[in-house]
């Protein structure tokens, strides 16, 4: 019920191997910026997508949430990857009972090339 427990969601069901429910995660046309360099569209997309990463069974370590900026019913969150290199961010929105969805993910950041 904050937009924080979206990270610990997401690491919770991707360890679970649970691609629905990290899919679930996401509003029905969500982007998410993965793999690097590209961007998957749709929550069904993003459903496939983890089928596919959590085939090989990874495994993903919580993250400390940077503080979270709201602004009514849309939130942006972040985490400094335990690598310290960039960031990640979400921006999330509020639905109807109150949970927050991912509308926009950038889980990782890739410098532009030139």
């Amino acid at each position: 019920m904050r937009p924080e427990d979206i990270t610990r969601l997401f690491v919770e069901r991707s360890n679970a191997g649970d691609a629905a429910g990290v899919a679930a995660l996401y509003e029905e046309d969500a982007v998410l910026a993965y793999p690097p360099g590209s961007r998957t569209v749709g929550r069904a997309a993003i459903q496939a997508l983890w089928e596919k990463v959590l085939a090989n069974r990874p495994r993903f370590e919580p993250e400390q949430p940077l503080p979270t900026l709201v602004s009514g019913d849309i939130a942006l969150t972040s985490t400094p990857p335990r690598d310290g290199a960039g960031a990640r961010a979400q921006v999330v929105r509020r639905q109807p009972d109150g949970s927050w969805q991912r509308l926009l993910d950038q889980p990782e950041f890739v410098p532009p090339t030139r």
